[in-house]
């Protein structure tokens, strides 16, 4: 959820990812990006519309989800499955521009180990709001 206010965010609105960014998570992101993402470099439209569907959807909808999961809210359901369908496209197009963009991840299972996450977890939760043991 934070990642999404501090580095997705930012990003999307058009602060760079660079070694001398204006915002200090970004300057931070910039290694990460040269090694394993070069699209975070130059980001293509798909990439600051992934970016700015997780910092203005995602991350808060996330806090949204966790208030529901803790007071067991019967609103928790139709925010889950919204959520979690909405999230698991975002990392279909976010994957499919990783992979089949001009600069795949030159270590795919380093880069799966820190991306796949976004996906799971959200498919999990869809799971797991559907199967409804102990949910209003």
């Amino acid at each position: 959820m934070l990642y999404g206010f501090l580095f997705s965010l930012p990003e999307g609105l058009g602060v760079p990812v660079a070694p001398d960014s204006p915002w200090p998570p970004l300057r931070a992101l910039h290694g990460w990006a040269v090694a394993e993402e070069p699209a975070h470099l130059d980001p293509p439209p798909n990439l600051v519309a992934a970016c700015l569907f997780d910092g203005l959807f995602q991350a808060p909808a996330l806090l949204l989800v966790i208030v529901g999961l803790v007071r067991l809210s019967p609103w928790l359901r139709p925010l889950a499955l919204f959520y979690g369908g909405a999230a698991v496209t975002n990392m279909f197009f976010y994957f499919t521009q990783t992979f089949l963009g001009p600069h795949p991840p030159p270590n795919t299972a380093y880069y799966l180990a820190f991306n796949l996450p976004w996906l799971l977890a959200p498919a999990i939760l869809v799971a797991r709001v559907q199967l409804g043991r102990g949910l209003p």
